[in-house]
């Protein structure tokens, strides 16, 4: 907890709020007990006394009921933020501690004639970004043409790829209880600003204390899939993929990183998520990167694998190995995708427990969750465009992906 980024919550803070929540608690158990004897004598007797001393009790009690009230959700509140604990072999740092785990092909050397995803995405016609700033606002985009396929192929090709491992494909809903997102470790750390778009509704069909919110990734609602569920340990590990939209309030400023399709407010995205033991999370994190590293080898891309760094965990993460593939026309890495083995973090929050074949008592314990992007299609879109740009200004389409391109091109002109 301590290697985390600046900003998480001291919990010496957390054990002293303990500490007065159990102080309250106590004293107000004496009053309803004292509460609850001065009734019964009252009922035998009027004393004065004893009557002055049963209002002075209940609005202690009341007093003390309030204070309790506040106290545990302002206790709740901070320990939301209580990040997981670290693997021992993690990286301990910031994102220069990150150690390459392996690089996969050679980087695509820069010449005069390498263009940036944005040129070409233009000149092919595949984005419209002017229009979405006129309808939706900016790092809003559309893709059209070529570029719509391309975003339906990957996210057929990702799904098949799952499918054929026996993982169950899901479309997941892009609104969500706001509960479940923070259940899952999305939420704003005290420093940070929330990237979540929340929902105003009035709808009579919500209940009144339901808040919703755009899902920031579909690893929300797949987590939310098994929210207070008990499952039989025969039945694990359960793996899923999972399609969904991503949205992102901050989209990050201004800069190269944030020019084009890098970082938007919404995209497609395909993801890998599985509910285990705590015996199966580190296999089915391996089994998550090795998915991942064959798609993008099918794909033809140059990619990297990095065991990320203490301070470059999200509040879930126990582990967490990200991808970067090289964009020649940034000339520099770029993040494609993530995997991260989030323990017990959001199965504790979310109620999700096994059954045990061999039970030993009562205890019902929390499976692990894992999760990993499969496909960010703008990213790989990138990547897809910068990678494969031709001499004669065309772009080589992957042999994984043509089948589902109309004509199934082999170049896009």
């Amino acid at each position: 907890m301590v290697n985390r980024k600046q900003g998480t919550i001291d919990p010496h803070k957390i054990k002293a709020m303990y500490t007065e929540r159990l102080t309250v608690y106590t004293a107000l158990s004496n009053l309803r007990a004292r509460k609850n004897t001065l009734s019964k004598q009252i009922k035998t007797s009027r004393d004065p006394e004893i009557m002055r001393e049963a209002q002075t009790v209940k609005t202690a009690t009341k007093e003390h009921e309030q204070r309790l009230d506040t106290i545990e959700k302002e206790l709740l509140r901070v320990a939301l933020l209580v990040p997981n604990d670290t693997h021992p072999d993690a990286p301990i740092g910031p994102e220069s501690a990150a150690r390459v785990v392996k690089t996969v092909g050679e980087p695509r050397p820069y010449t005069q004639a390498t263009e940036d995803h944005m040129t070409i995405a233009h000149r092919l016609r595949l984005v419209d970004f002017e229009q979405a700033a006129l309808t939706s606002g900016s790092s809003f985009y559309y893709l059209q043409g070529y570029g719509a396929f391309l975003e339906t192929a990957l996210i057929q090709y990702a799904m098949e790829k799952a499918a054929e491992r026996g993982y169950l494909a899901v479309c997941t809903p892009d609104i969500v209880r706001t509960s479940i997102a923070h259940g899952c470790g999305f939420q704003p750390r005290s420093n940070e600003s929330s990237q979540t778009y929340h929902v105003n509704t009035s709808a009579p069909q919500v209940e009144q204390d339901a808040t919703l919110c755009l899902a920031g990734t579909a690893e929300i609602p797949l987590a939310g899939k098994f929210a207070n569920v008990l499952l039989d340990e025969a039945s694990l590990p359960r793996r899923l993929v999972g399609f969904g939209h991503a949205f992102r309030a901050e989209a990050g400023g201004r800069g190269t990183e944030t020019k084009g399709l890098y970082r938007v407010h919404q995209f497609s995205k395909v993801e890998l998520f599985a509910v285990s033991t705590p015996e199966q999370s580190g296999d089915i994190l391996d089994e998550f990167l090795e998915i991942q590293e064959e798609m993008y080898k099918e794909l033809g891309l140059c990619f990297r694998v990095l065991d990320m760094p203490t301070e470059e965990l999200g509040a879930s993460a126990y582990r967490k190995y990200d991808m970067e593939a090289w964009l020649p026309g940034r000339q520099q890495w770029g993040e494609i995708s993530s995997t991260s083995n989030c323990t017990d973090y959001q199965s504790r929050r979310l109620s999700i427990r096994y059954r045990p074949t061999h039970p030993q008592g009562k205890q019902m314990p929390f499976c692990h969750t894992i999760n990993g992007t499969a496909i960010a299609v703008p990213r790989i879109i990138i990547a897809i465009l910068e990678t494969f740009q031709q001499e004669n200004k065309s772009v080589k389409v992957p042999e994984v992906l043509r089948k589902w391109l109309p004509g199934q091109p082999e170049f896009l002109k």
